[in-house]
C-alpha cells in the first residue's frame, strides 16, 4: 500500500478524473486486471471499468466528485465521496442529484487498485434521479 501521503495524492487525483470527463483516465488508476464495483457485480479490467465511468460521465455531464475523506486502515482505504451532477446524458431527467458513498480499497505491488468496492444509497439515489435533490431530502 503507498505511504498515507502518496495515498492523499494519488486520491485527489482520482477525484479529478472522474471530474474530466476521460473514462480511460479514471482507469487508469487500476490495475490492468483491476475491478471496481458500485452496488454489485465488479467491472474487471480496465475496459470494463472505463465503460462504467463512462456510464456515469454520459448520465451526468456535469458529474463533479468531491473527496470526502479518505481513511487508511491496515492494508486498505476507505475512500469517500460526493457525487453531484444533473441527469441531462440519454432519457435524462433532467433532475439535480448529490448523493455520497465510498469505495473501499486494496493495492497492487504497482501502486494501483487492484480491487475498489464502491457503495452508496441506491433507493436515494433513483428518488433523485425521479424528483431532484431537493425534494429528495
Amino acid at each position: 500500500m503507498p505511504e498515507p501521503a502518496q495515498l492523499r495524492d494519488f486520491a485527489k487525483r482520482y477525484t479529478a478524473a472522474w471530474c474530466s470527463q476521460d473514462s480511460a483516465g479514471v482507469a487508469a488508476f487500476f490495475a490492468p486486471n483491476g475491478s471496481l464495483s458500485v452496488n454489485g457485480a465488479p467491472a474487471v479490467g480496465r475496459h470494463a471499468i472505463t465503460e462504467v465511468a463512462q456510464g456515469f460521465m454520459t448520465t451526468f455531464p456535469d458529474l463533479h466528485l468531491l473527496m470526502d475523506d479518505l481513511v487508511i486502515e491496515g492494508d486498505r482505504a476507505e475512500y469517500h465521496w460526493t457525487c453531484s451532477g444533473t441527469n441531462t446524458g440519454p432519457s435524462g431527467t433532467r433532475h439535480r442529484v448529490r448523493f455520497s458513498g465510498f469505495e473501499v480499497w486494496r493495492f497492487g505491488a504497482d501502486g494501483l487498485i487492484a480491487e475498489s468496492q464502491g457503495h452508496f444509497d441506491s433507493a436515494d439515489y433513483q428518488r433523485q434521479l425521479e424528483h431532484g435533490v431537493e425534494e429528495s431530502q
